[in-house]
């Protein structure tokens, strides 16, 4: 008889010899994909497959059937359940697929799909970035969480490897896999959006940035920080960081999640929280892509402010001496650090093209107080602005002046703005920010190359370090996301200007030049880049190197061995790629 060694707590600590299948029956069967351990959950019967991990998992296929997995809470070597002498009829579990191909099993279990054949495939498929077409075995199209969880679990089933897309505005597709073949789950339908008597919003996957903050003003008057972009998409802007002009005075639109719904690799559905599990918690916040597809966000909003003022200078004469520019630019970093000015209450980007040079932002205080004490000092040693603006408006206002152009309230189906593009990031640390011989390089280059570029382009500098950035206030193990000593950071971006036209090759060396005239200048600084400008040039380990420091992604590595051990979430620079 095989046997397993049971201890008992509390009156006398025993031996007892049990067979398996009677410590089966007894266990119970597991309500969230856990087994073993304290709670000695069973997977035997479970719907998210009959085998128990070594880490503890539910799950039907190899990773969790195979080495390492625990005959007493489960089966092993196989998802079929043991023959019983019981004359009960033993129903297989829902996510269990008994079909042959990928189609089948989704079709088998109702769940909503298209097809290459489909006649809305093209314009569902179709990539933010153009220049990047990637083309999936299929596409769900999921209205409940039991779909997303179905979707998964076959997807498991017949190694197709799955990414989840909310506004699909991954710079590299990878909402689209990031390569033919991939299982992507639109989560167009989930548009929740709910706040609590505790001011915390319920925010589905699929709701886009503008859509959000005007739900969460109508709803209560409340605000969250996150970017400009109303057609963004809340799912990778929110996981990977999430960057806004109130970003320095309430973090990081990552840095307000308390809580998330998340569909894992088992095909289970769970709430992932700082005391419920809180590695998938961790690694959801930084590296969701590799980990899960998140249904329900849980973010602690803020009190929207009375009045914002936004503001705008253009600076004249950026690109006629690359010394002349890189001094203005040192004054401009050290007003940024001067904390009798600064505090958290300003935003600050610059923006630059080779034609034109602004500074612009937004300030949580009065047109006075901006006026008399951040304008002088900012503008002091520079040139005359050509044009300048500082204007008090409401939140909405703000968030609709910021917003290029696009209104706030976003379609929820049938998105079709797109561009043709590649982009590359730099963080800049506080402890290695720019040096003149650095900026002098990056003026020169852009002098040079970029003022008569063949091919449009521009370069954002965000402000996200300086007194009382509470960006930087987050410990760097708070989460996955660990870029918490930057003082800026640079997205360069090449694109089109035409998207029916094909993508100019000169436009990736270009960017690529623009980067290096500042990493080869300051090669003592080790540059990151920010995950949210993902780059698809770069290789898996370079993108691991980029986004993690060493101990995170080690950590992140270890979670993932755990709750995917079978790689079904992926893209090319996933987590254990």
């Amino acid at each position: 008889m095989l046997t397993r060694i049971v201890t008992l707590v509390g009156l006398a600590t025993v031996t007892l010899a049990v067979s398996l299948d009677q410590l089966q029956r007894r266990a119970t069967v597991s309500p969230d994909a856990t087994c073993g351990g304290a709670q000695g959950y069973t997977c035997l019967g479970s719907s998210f497959g009959n085998c128990c991990s070594l880490h503890g998992w539910c799950g039907s296929t190899a990773p969790y059937c195979g080495s390492g997995c625990q005959p007493a809470f489960g089966t092993c070597g196989s998802n079929t359940p043991p023959t019983s002498t019981s004359t009960s009829k033993t129903t297989p579990p829902t996510s269990t697929p008994t079909a042959g191909t990928l189609a089948q099993c989704l079709t088998q279990k109702n769940v909503p799909i298209r097809l290459t054949s489909s006649a809305d495939f093209p314009q569902l498929a179709q990539p933010y970035n153009l220049r990047l077409p990637y083309t999936p075995a299929v596409i769900v199209l999921p209205t409940t969480v039991q779909h997303i969880s179905d979707a998964v679990t076959c997807a498991a089933k017949n190694n197709v490897k799955v990414q989840p897309r909310g506004g699909g505005h991954s710079y590299a597709a990878f909402g689209l896999g990031g390569q033919n073949g991939a299982m992507v789950i639109d989560l167009q339908s989930f548009q929740e959006v709910s706040v609590d008597a505790n001011n915390v919003a319920k925010v589905g996957g699929g709701v886009r940035l503008g859509n959000l903050a005007q739900a969460i003003f109508n709803q209560r008057q409340r605000a969250l920080p996150h970017g400009t972009c109303p057609g963004v998409g809340v799912g990778g802007h929110a996981t990977h960081g999430g960057f806004g002009l109130s970003s320095r005075a309430w973090g990081l639109t990552l840095d307000t999640i308390v809580a998330l719904d998340v569909v894992l690799a088992n095909g289970s559905s769970v709430k992932a929280t700082p005391t419920a599990y809180p590695d998938i918690y961790y690694a959801l916040r930084g590296a969701a892509d590799s980990f899960g597809i998140v249904t329900s966000f849980y973010l602690q909003t803020q009190p929207a402010p009375a009045s914002v003022v936004n503001w705008s200078f253009r600076i004249p004469d950026m690109f006629t001496s690359a010394a002349t520019s890189a001094n203005r630019f040192l004054h401009i970093q050290s007003f940024v650090q001067n904390a009798s000015v600064v505090d958290r209450n300003l935003g600050l980007g610059m923006y630059m093209d080779g034609q034109g040079f602004s500074i612009s932002g937004t300030y949580f205080g009065s047109l006075t107080d901006f006026n008399n004490k951040i304008k002088p000092e900012l503008l002091r040693g520079l040139p005359t602005p050509t044009s300048q603006t500082a204007t008090a408006m409401t939140w909405i206002q703000s968030l609709a002046a910021l917003a290029d152009g696009q209104p706030l309230t976003q379609p929820t189906t049938g998105y079709n703005l797109h561009d043709s593009f590649f982009a590359k990031s730099i963080v800049v640390p506080t402890s290695g920010q720019f040096t003149a011989a650095t900026l002098t390089s990056y003026f020169d280059y852009i002098i040079k190359n970029g003022v008569n570029s063949a091919n449009p382009w521009f370069s954002i500098i965000n402000l996200y370090g300086g007194p009382d950035s509470q960006i930087n206030a987050k410990p760097t193990d708070f989460s996955a996301y660990g870029d918490r000593t930057a003082l800026w950071v640079i997205q360069h971006y090449g694109y089109t200007g035409n998207t029916a036209a094909p993508f100019p090759q000169g436009i990736i060396p270009f960017i690529n030049g623009l980067s290096n005239s500042i990493t080869s200048a300051q090669p003592q600084t080790v540059f990151p880049g920010y995950i949210n400008y993902v780059d698809p040039s770069l290789t898996p380990a370079q993108a691991h190197a980029a986004y993690f420091d060493d101990a995170t992604y080690a950590k992140l590595l270890s979670i993932k061995q755990k709750v995917d051990p079978g790689k079904v979430f992926w893209n090319p620079q996933a987590v254990g790629t």
